[in-house]
């Protein structure tokens, strides 16, 4: 195959985590969201978590949130009951699809060192991760799910960074609508601004 070729393939792979859902919402027994979905929010947390920090490098950070869980194209979801008893080859996975791409290499040390966890950049970028879910929750939460509520403590508790247990702990106390639907007694709400 050509370079190029090989180059729309990982296109059209990463296309294929819009189609695959992230299967904990299963077990919490409401909500729904694919892995992109989920990785789009992740780009905005490890965003925010670098410039709350100030001295990380944001390009690793982001590159580390976007890649985190494309091996999931290939491998699907596992959430934390299948990992229990599932055993998935992510990495053969990466080293598949890096082997392919003139950027490989690239995605293979960023996907490395965030699994490995000991950089700045890898814990904010991991933080991120369980931070979305966090939020997930907690929108499943204020919808009804009073099971969502069980599973903030374990999450909460995967956090690394205080940055990111600081965000997680206004989570819990911020309503998930609060950001457009802060002020209820306003008359817009009925009249849309036209009285």
């Amino acid at each position: 195959m050509t370079e190029e070729k090989n180059i729309v393939n990982f296109l059209f792979e990463a296309g294929m985590l819009s189609k695959t859902p992230r299967s904990g919402f299963y077990f919490l027994g409401s909500g729904e969201q694919s892995v992109a979905e989920h990785v789009n929010r992740v780009c905005y947390i490890g965003y925010t978590l670098a410039m709350l920090d100030g001295k990380v490098d944001i390009g690793k950070i982001l590159k580390m949130c976007l890649l985190h869980d494309l091996a999931e194209a290939r491998t699907s979801d596992l959430n934390y009951v299948h990992q229990k008893y599932a055993e998935t080859k992510e990495n053969d996975a990466i080293k598949d699809l890096a082997s392919t791409l003139p950027f490989g290499q690239d995605i293979h040390e960023v996907l490395r060192e965030y699994h490995e966890g000991r950089t700045q950049e890898a814990l904010y970028s991991r933080d991120a991760d369980k931070l979305e879910l966090i939020l997930s929750l907690k929108e499943q939460y204020d919808t009804g799910n009073r099971r969502a509520k069980t599973w903030f403590n374990p999450a909460f508790q995967r956090l690394k960074t205080g940055i990111a247990q600081s965000l997680a702990k206004q989570v819990f106390e911020t309503e998930s609508d609060e950001w457009w639907y802060n002020n209820k007694e306003d008359r817009w709400w009925v009249t849309r601004g036209k009285e």
